[in-house]
This record gives C-alpha cells, sequence and structure tokens, in this order.
C-alpha cells in the first residue's frame, strides 16, 4: 500500500532538497540523511545525475526518496521510471496536476497565491508546497493563506533555514518544511550532513 502525501510529509519535520551533481555521491548521501534521522528526501530535477541518483537512493533502506522540481509529464515519467515515491514541483498546472492525480502518486505541488491553491483544491489536492516560502510573504503570507483553505496543509520550502524552521513548524498547518540547508552544494561531507540531519529531525 502505497503512503498517502499527508503520510509521508508526516514521518520526519524537514525534507532535505537535494542537488546531486555525481550520483556516486548518492548512496552515501542517502545513508547519512537516513542515520540522521531524515528518511524522506527529496532529489531535485536539476542536473543530468538526478535520475540515476534517485533509483541508487531508493536502495538504501529506510529511505522514502522522490523527485523535485518536476515540471511536466516528462519529467514526471522520467521519476517514476527511475522509481520516485513522491512528485514535488515548483508550481502547479492543471496539465501536470491531471497526469500525477490520474496515477494516484503522492503529490506535494507549488502554491503562492490563492488562485494556485484553488487550483489545486479543483485537482481534488489538499496539500502543498508553500514556494518560495520566504519571498512569498514568508509567514505572514501563509498564516492568511490558511485561513480560508482551513482544509489544506503546507511544506514551505525556499528560504528556510535552522534557525526559521521551528517557527513555520509551529503553524498549525504546516507539517514539515523543506531545507535545502542539510546538504548543502559541493562534494558531500557526510559526518556533517548525518550532524545537519540529526539536527533537522529534532526539530520535531
Amino acid at each position: 500500500m502505497k503512503p498517502t502525501v499527508e503520510q509521508i510529509m508526516c514521518i520526519a519535520p524537514v525534507i532535505p532538497v537535494i542537488v546531486i551533481e555525481d550520483a556516486a555521491h548518492a548512496v552515501p548521501l542517502a545513508e547519512a540523511l537516513v542515520a540522521g534521522g531524515l528518511r524522506v528526501l527529496e532529489v531535485t530535477l536539476r542536473t543530468p545525475a538526478a535520475l540515476e541518483a534517485i533509483a541508487a537512493m531508493k536502495k538504501v533502506e529506510g529511505a522514502i526518496v522522490g523527485a523535485g522540481t518536476v515540471t511536466g509529464a516528462h519529467d514526471y515519467e522520467a521519476a517514476m521510471k527511475a522509481g520516485s515515491e513522491f512528485i514535488v514541483s515548483p508550481g502547479l498546472t492543471e496539465s501536470l496536476g491531471k497526469v500525477v492525480t490520474s496515477h494516484g502518486t503522492p503529490f506535494l505541488p507549488g502554491v503562492a497565491t490563492a488562485g494556485d491553491i484553488m487550483r489545486g483544491l479543483d485537482l481534488g489536492l489538499t496539500h502543498f508546497k508553500f514556494f518560495p516560502a520566504a519571498t512569498s510573504g514568508g509567514i505572514p503570507a501563509l498564516k492568511a493563506l490558511a485561513g480560508p483553505f482551513y482544509q489544506c496543509k503546507f511544506c514551505p520550502t525556499g528560504g528556510v533555514r535552522l534557525d526559521t524552521a521551528p517557527d513555520w513548524l509551529a503553524l498549525d498547518p504546516v507539517l514539515c518544511v523543506g531545507g535545502t540547508w542539510i546538504v548543502p552544494k559541493g562534494p558531500p561531507d557526510y559526518a556533517a550532513v548525518t550532524q545537519a540531519a540529526r539536527q533537522a529531525s529534532a526539530l520535531a
């Protein structure tokens, strides 16, 4: 039985947003994150190595691996072929929404406005990535949107840091946050990644 998007969002307080340049880093990186308590991993489709990395990370015990930066049906099909267990997109179009929902894949589309959320509700979606969180009005904006859209749950991503994550997580409609700080750019320091993951998982 596939987990729902809400179940995935509730596994840990932070979903690391990962850009992988070299697929050889994929398995040790996933192992470092899982060891630190972060099992839900979003690999962005921003590099040629991303799909190979998703397929490799899937083999790490305990890891739940999804694809981020999915912007259309072609990305979705490639991500699913690589073994993605959930899909994250920076925005929401009707065409992408219909493709993903028709397959019942756990989906976290990006929203920043009331219109975006209403488009999602029309597609039967109630769980969203609030993106880019810091520059779309921050916490006051999300609080304002959460009023009329009381049935929705959110994962703020974009500009969220270790020191600001607790403020976001304190909001009732926020189930988790997306974090790029856990895996910085450049060759990974696996011990540092595990330590950052431990700090992030302790935010629960």
